[in-house]
C-alpha cells in the first residue's frame, strides 16, 4: 500500500477573516419594517439535514440556493441563518456543505458559493458561528464552490474532528483538492499530500462539465483522545475507480483504501463506530437528479474487508437505480437505512436493515401489480399542495414519497424520529420505529414549516380579491388569500413546471393572465398561457401559436379585453389575443421577446422594451411603434411597470454599468428622464399611497447614497427611505416587487431561494428621507408631488396611561394605546401589548371602544374586526406568544373628524 507524506501547502493562503456587519450609511434615511415569508412551506431542493451529535434537538439543513436553516423544536419550525446575505456576495446562499460541531454545540459552519463557473462572480468561502447561526464570520477561500452544481447532495464535504474540534476538513470541487483549518475554520491550507482531487464531471460546459471533486470526509472517533487529532479519517473522492481513501496518523498520509469497489462514486461515507463498520452508498452518476446504477458496501475497520451489501445489487435488472441517502442509527447499532438514487419511477424506494445490512426491507412491497403495499402513510396537511395536483394511476400514488432524496437521517438521540430532504421539502417523522412491527405503519408530514425556498418569477397584488398572486420557479405558483396560510394547490389547468409572468386587468381585476414553461412535445395538448376570470381561483387555457416552450412575459388590457404575449422562446413574434386566447394574431413593429405590460388605464395602450428601445401600441397590441426616448439601458436586467390610474404613467429599472438606475415618464414613454438619486435599480413596484399623497407609493430593490437595499418613495421618487436593514438582505431578491394597493406601506419581494417575503412598517412616525436625496427636474412633466400632510398632532402625542409593571400571577397582559401621527382627517396609532403576567402567553384580544366616531382603514401587525365603535384586535401567528415581561406593538391608519380622543378604556386578554 503506497502512502504519501503530507505536507500543508508551503505557503499558507492568506484567508482573512470578515465580519458580516457592514457600517451604516449615514445618508440614507430608514423606515423601520418587520420582514417575514408568505407561507408556502419548502418549494425547492434540500440536498443536506445535519443532526447534531453534541445536543439533542439541535438541527439544520442546507440548501442549494436558499441558504441555511436551524430547528427549533419548541415550535416545529426552522430558523433562517443567512438572511445577511446581500447583493454583492449572494452565492452565499448555496450551501454545499454544513458542519455542526461534534464537542462544541454553539459552533456550527458552512462551505457557502452557489457555482463554480462564471455565473457567481465571487470565490466560495466557509462561515464560521459560534453561536449556533445567530451571527457568523467570513474566511474567502481562493476557489469556488457549487451549491447549486451538479453533485451537490453528495457530502458532506466539511467535517470537524470530534476529538480536536479545531480541526476541520474541506473537500473542494474542480480539482481544488482538500482543505484543511487547525483555528475553527478561521485560516485554511491545501493538503497537498492528499493524492486525489477527483475527475468525474457530469457532461460538457462549465456547469455539466465541472471536477465535482472531493465530496466527503468522516472522523472515526475512536483513534483520538479528547483534545488530539483523531487519526483515522476517511475521505469520499468522485472517481469512479478510486472512490475512498484514508489516513491513519492524523492525515500526515493518505492511501486508496485497498480492495474497494469500483464502477461507481460514493455519495456518502458513513461510519458507524460502535459496529467498526464503513458504509458507502454508490452511484453511477454524482446526482441529484440522476442515477441508474449503484451498490451499498459495508467495509469492517478492524479487517480491512469489503462486503456487497446492496437491497438490490447492480448485477440485478431491478437494479435501475443508484444509491444515496444513507444513514445510521446511533442508539441502536447495526440498523441503518439507504435510499435509492434515483428512483422516478413509481417512487422513489427506502431499505433498512437491523443486522448491518445482512438483509433488508423496503418501504413499499409490490403486492400484485400495479398494487403496492406500504409501511407508512403520509399527511400532507400542513402542505396539501404537494400532491401537485395529480391524479396519476396506479402504481404512483400521490403524493409521492420523495426524489432526489440525497439526505435521509435518523436522529441520533432518538431512533423514533427521521427527516428527509427531497426536491421539493423536507418530510418527517417521529415513530419511525413502527416499520419493524409486523403489520406497523410509520406516520410521514412534512416538517418544513419556516423553510421557503422557492425562486419567485413574478407578483401581482390586485385591488380587490386574494391580496397576492405569485408566479414562482418549479412548482407554478399560488393564490395566497391569507399570507399567512399555506395554500392548497398550485395553480392547475395547466400546471407549469415554472410560471414567468403574470398581469390582471386594472379596472376588472378578477381577469388575471399567466404564462410560463413546460417541454411542448410532452404536453401538446396544453397552452403556455392561462387566463381565470375569478382572481385566480380557477384557470382555463386557450390556444397558442405553434413553438412555444417558454412563458415569456405577457400583459392583459386594462379592462381585461385583450391581452399580449411574448413567449420565451427565441425568435417567437409578440401576439395579441381580444379575447382569451381562442387566437392569436403576430403583432408588427415590435421585436421578438420583448418584455410587454399594459397602460393601467387605456384598454387598448400596450408597452414594450428590447435593446434600449421603448415600443408603445395604441390599437390592442396590434401595432407597435419606437418611441423617441433615449438613454435606456441596452443591456442588463430591466423592469418596467405603469401606474395604476395615471395613463402613460411609466417607471423603467435596471441595466448595467453606466447605463443602471431607475427612468421615469408621464407621457407613454415618449421620453424618459433618468432619477439622479438612483445609482442603480433592479426592479420597482406599486403600492397605496401615504396618507395625504396623491402619488402610490413606489418599491425598489436599488442602491441609493452607495446603500443597497429595499427602498420606499412616497413622494413620486424624490426622496427614498430604505425599508430592510443589514440583517435581512435575502441575497439577489427584486426579480419580483409589488407594493400592496389595499394597504400603505406592505411590500411583498420576490427572492431567488427564499420565498416571497413580505413587510409591513413598524415604525411609530413618517421618516424623514435625506435632503440628499432630492431627485433632479424631470425633463418631460412629471406629476408634482403633494405637499406632505399639514400635521396638527400634539406636542407630545397622546397615550393612554402606561401601567408600571409588576407581574400578575399566571397569563396576563397590558395594551397602550397611543397617537404617533395626526393630521386634518386621519393618523396613525400604535398599541403596544405586554405580557405582565408571571407566565408565558401563546395570545391576546385587545379591545377599545372609539367615543369620537374614528375609522380604522389599515391596521398591521394584527387581526382587525370593527363594528361601529367597537375594535378587537388579536395577535397574529408570529407575534401571540411572549414571554413575562415580553411585548410586541401592532399599528394602524384611521380617519377622524372633529375630535380625535384617546379610548378611556384599552383591555388586553391573555391566553
Amino acid at each position: 500500500m503506497r502512502k504519501l507524506v503530507s505536507l500543508l501547502a508551503i505557503a499558507v493562503v492568506a484567508l482573512l477573516t470578515a465580519v458580516i456587519r457592514t457600517a451604516p450609511v449615514a445618508a440614507v434615511a430608514a423606515d423601520p419594517y418587520a420582514f417575514k415569508n408568505v407561507q408556502i412551506a419548502g418549494g425547492g431542493f434540500v440536498p443536506g439535514i445535519v443532526f447534531s451529535p453534541a445536543q439533542k434537538d439541535l438541527i439544520y439543513a442546507r440548501t442549494d440556493i436558499g441558504g441555511a436553516y436551524r430547528w427549533s423544536q419548541s415550535t416545529q419550525s426552522w430558523t433562517p441563518l443567512l438572511d445577511w446575505v446581500g447583493w454583492t456576495n449572494w452565492g452565499y446562499n448555496g450551501v454545499v456543505s454544513l458542519a455542526a460541531d461534534p464537542v462544541d454545540a454553539n459552533r456550527v459552519y458552512v462551505a457557502a458559493g452557489m457555482y463554480t463557473n462564471s455565473w457567481d462572480p465571487n470565490n466560495g468561502a466557509v462561515l464560521r458561528s459560534s453561536d449556533k447561526g445567530d451571527t457568523w464570520q467570513v474566511t474567502p477561500l481562493p476557489f469556488k464552490l457549487g451549491g447549486n452544481m451538479p453533485g451537490r447532495g453528495m457530502g458532506e464535504r466539511l467535517a470537524v474532528d470530534p476529538n480536536k474540534n479545531s480541526i476541520l476538513y474541506l473537500g473542494a470541487p474542480s480539482g481544488n483538492g482538500l482543505w484543511k483549518s487547525t483555528d475553527y475554520g478561521a485560516t485554511w491550507a491545501k493538503v497537498t499530500a492528499f493524492p486525489n482531487p477527483g475527475n468525474y464531471v457530469a457532461g460538457e460546459g462549465d456547469y455539466l462539465g465541472d471536477n465535482q471533486g472531493v465530496v466527503w470526509v468522516t472522523f472515526d472517533k475512536r483513534t483520538g483522545t479528547s483534545g488530539n487529532a483523531t487519526q483515522t479519517v476517511y475521505v469520499g473522492v468522485a472517481d469512479k475507480q478510486n472512490t475512498v481513501y484514508r489516513s491513519t496518523d492524523g492525515g500526515a498520509t493518505w492511501s486508496r483504501v485497498a480492495g474497494q469497489p469500483t464502477g461507481y462514486i460514493a455519495h456518502k461515507g458513513v461510519l458507524d463506530t460502535a459496529g467498526g463498520y464503513l458504509y458507502i452508498a454508490t452511484s453511477d452518476t454524482g446526482g441529484p437528479y440522476d442515477g441508474a446504477k449503484g451498490d451499498v458496501w459495508r467495509y469492517a475497520t478492524a479487517t480491512g474487508t469489503w462486503t456487497q451489501i446492496s437491497p438490490i445489487p447492480s448485477s440485478s435488472s431491478d437494479d435501475y437505480f443508484g444509491y444515496s441517502g444513507l444513514t445510521v442509527d446511533r442508539q441502536n447499532p447495526g440498523t441503518l437505512m439507504v435510499a435509492t438514487q434515483i428512483s422516478w419511477w413509481p417512487d422513489v424506494i427506502f431499505f433498512r436493515s437491523t443486522d448491518s445490512g445482512a438483509t433488508w426491507t423496503r418501504v413499499w412491497d409490490w403486492t400484485s401489480y400495479p398494487s403496492r403495499s406500504f409501511r407508512y402513510k403520509m399527511d400532507i396537511s400542513s402542505a396539501p399542495w404537494l400532491t401537485f395536483g395529480g391524479n396519476p394511476s396506479p402504481p404512483e400514488v400521490t403524493p409521492k414519497l420523495g426524489w432526489m432524496t440525497e439526505s435521509m437521517e435518523i436522529d441520533p438521540f432518538d431512533s423514533n424520529r427521521m427527516m428527509y430532504g427531497t426536491g421539493a421539502t423536507i418530510y418527517g417523522t417521529t415513530d419511525l420505529r413502527q416499520w419493524d412491527v409486523s403489520g406497523g405503519q410509520f406516520t410521514i408530514k412534512p416538517m418544513v414549516k419556516g423553510l421557503e425556498e422557492t425562486a419567485v418569477l413574478d407578483l401581482i397584488s390586485p385591488p380587490s380579491g386574494a391580496p397576492l398572486v405569485s408566479a414562482l420557479g418549479d412548482i407554478g405558483g399560488f393564490r395566497h388569500t391569507n399570507l399567512d396560510a399555506v395554500p392548497s394547490m398550485m395553480f392547475t389547468q395547466p400546471n407549469f413546471t415554472s410560471s414567468t409572468s403574470l398581469d390582471y386587468a386594472e379596472t376588472n381585476p378578477s381577469v388575471m393572465v399567466r404564462a410560463g414553461n413546460f417541454t411542448d412535445a410532452d404536453r401538446p395538448n396544453d397552452s403556455h398561457v392561462a387566463f381565470s376570470t375569478d382572481g385566480g381561483g380557477n384557470w382555463f387555457q386557450g390556444t397558442e401559436p405553434g413553438g412555444v416552450n417558454s412563458g415569456g412575459t405577457v400583459a392583459a388590457a386594462a379592462d381585461g379585453s385583450r391581452f399580449v404575449w411574448a413567449p420565451g422562446d427565441s425568435g417567437l413574434q409578440v401576439v395579441y389575443s381580444v379575447g382569451f386566447g381562442t387566437s392569436w394574431t403576430a403583432s408588427s413593429g415590435v421585436p421578438a421577446n420583448a418584455i410587454v405590460e399594459s397602460d393601467r388605464v387605456n384598454a387598448q395602450k400596450f408597452y414594450a422594451f428590447k435593446g434600449g428601445t421603448f415600443y408603445v401600441s395604441t390599437n390592442g397590441g396590434a401595432t407597435f411603434t419606437a418611441t423617441a426616448a433615449a438613454g435606456l439601458p441596452s443591456s442588463g436586467n430591466v423592469h418596467f411597470k405603469a401606474v395604476p390610474g395615471k395613463e402613460g404613467d411609466i417607471w423603467l429599472a435596471g441595466g448595467t454599468g453606466g447605463t443602471y438606475g431607475l427612468w421615469h415618464s408621464t407621457n407613454s414613454g415618449a421620453s424618459f428622464t433618468k432619477l439622479a438619486n438612483v445609482t442603480e435599480a433592479d426592479n420597482i413596484g406599486f403600492g397605496k399611497a401615504a396618507p395625504g399623497q396623491s402619488s402610490m407609493a413606489l418599491y425598489a430593490i436599488a442602491k441609493i447614497d452607495g446603500v443597497r437595499g429595499a427602498f420606499r418613495s412616497d413622494d413620486a421618487g424624490a426622496t427614498w427611505v430604505r425599508i430592510n436593514d443589514d440583517r435581512h438582505q435575502y441575497g439577489n431578491w427584486g426579480e419580483a416587487i409589488t407594493g400592496d394597493p389595499r394597504i400603505y406601506g406592505r411590500v411583498y419581494i420576490g427572492t431567488n431561494g427564499r420565498g416571497i417575503i413580505y413587510g409591513d412598517r413598524t415604525g411609530t412616525s413618517s421618516p424623514s428621507p435625506s435632503a440628499s436625496s432630492s431627485a433632479s427636474p424631470s425633463a418631460s412633466p412629471s406629476p408634482s408631488a403633494s405637499p406632505s400632510p399639514s400635521a396638527s398632532p400634539s406636542a407630545s402625542p397622546s397615550a393612554s396611561p402606561s401601567p408600571s409593571f409588576s407581574p400578575s400571577a399566571g397569563k396576563a397582559c397590558t395594551a397602550t394605546y397611543k397617537v404617533v401621527n395626526q393630521w386634518p382627517g386621519g393618523f396613525q396609532g400604535e398599541v403596544a401589548v405586554k405580557s405582565s403576567g408571571t407566565a408565558a402567553i401563546s395570545g391576546w384580544t385587545v379591545t377599545w371602544t372609539y367615543a369620537n366616531g374614528q375609522t380604522i382603514s389599515q391596521l398591521w401587525s394584527g387581526n382587525l374586526t370593527q363594528s361601529g365603535s367597537a375594535v378587537t384586535v388579536t395577535n397574529l401567528s408570529w407575534n401571540g406568544g411572549l414571554g413575562s415581561g415580553a411585548s410586541t406593538t401592532f399599528g394602524f391608519n384611521a380617519g377622524w373628524s372633529g375630535t380625535n380622543a384617546v379610548p378611556a378604556a384599552v383591555t388586553c386578554t391573555a391566553f
